[in-house]
């Protein structure tokens, strides 16, 4: 099955998508399952993982509410805030719903990402990794190695790396992303996100070669195994279209990639990670 293991909804009058202003018109705007449904038939997805886009428990009832209604959201990834001494109640009521699939932590939005290395913070995190839940990690390329600080302390973490940690690509950023992409990989229970690379380019004048090292070093680090095809869409809209985002990664594969790897990125790894493992959610 073909799956897209990263995409968002959203309805701009919920208000709370605070960074989606009407300084980005491409994305002010709702953006619905009825307008993916035909991104869904022209790639032959069998669905996707619809991934909150809002630090709002109200923003994961909401997505959990169109998976009732669309049998093409697959699973959700909602939202909980660690720092919360009821985030345990918060969990238990969402793992109720038979498509949530896990929740992701928004270091990228921490103003002192070093926090997250507390005791309540990372005692939390080890009661999700015990159970293995599916944990989406935003992170930006600075934010690297704070995080793997983190893991040090939560090495059995049952997570997905979002958007290959935003490395600068219009910059030129690549030794020092690589070389601590290359630490995250040596925990075992991490996967990687072939996601969100687009809008981290020139976005108007990206070329598809500019990926190819990120790409190729992806998939050196983590292997066939571990890594997922993710659109961002709408989000990748501020830069390219959905073809053009899935054109790129499939340019950028290595000659050598067999179909069974393309397979295991394009859906079979995804499907593994978020609706097979069971673990806390059932």
């Amino acid at each position: 099955m073909r799956i897209d293991a990263h995409q968002h909804y959203w309805k701009i009058q919920r208000g709370d998508y605070g960074w989606i202003t009407p300084e980005l018109p491409v994305l002010y705007r709702d953006f619905l399952p009825v307008d993916f449904e035909p991104l869904l038939q022209k790639h032959q997805l069998g669905g996707s993982i619809l991934v909150q886009a809002a630090p709002t428990l109200e923003e994961t009832e909401y997505i959990l509410s169109l998976a009732d209604e669309n049998p093409s959201i697959l699973g959700v990834v909602g939202w909980i805030d660690l720092f919360d001494p009821d985030h345990r109640t918060h969990y238990n009521k969402f793992r109720t719903h038979p498509k949530f699939r896990g929740f992701r932590i928004m270091i990228q939005d921490m103003e002192d990402p070093s926090k997250m290395l507390i005791p309540s913070f990372v005692d939390a995190l080890r009661g999700y990794a015990a159970e293995q839940v599916p944990i989406d990690l935003l992170l930006t390329s600075p934010q690297m190695e704070i995080t793997l600080q983190l893991l040090e302390k939560v090495p059995n973490l049952y997570g997905v790396i979002d958007h290959i940690a935003k490395p600068q690509i219009a910059k030129g950023e690549f030794e020092s992303w690589a070389s601590n992409l290359s630490q995250f990989a040596k925990y075992p229970g991490l996967f990687c996100k072939l996601s969100g690379m687009v809008t981290e380019a020139n976005p108007s004048g990206w070329k598809p070669e500019d990926f190819v090292p990120y790409v190729r070093h992806v998939l050196k680090a983590f292997g066939p195994e571990r890594v997922m095809f993710g659109s961002d869409w709408p989000v990748c809209l501020l830069a390219a279209d959905y073809d053009q985002v899935v054109d790129i990664l499939e340019q950028a594969l290595p000659p050598a990639w067999s179909q069974a790897d393309r397979d295991l990125l394009f859906g079979e790894n995804a499907k593994r990670f978020y609706l097979e493992n069971g673990g806390a959610i059932s």
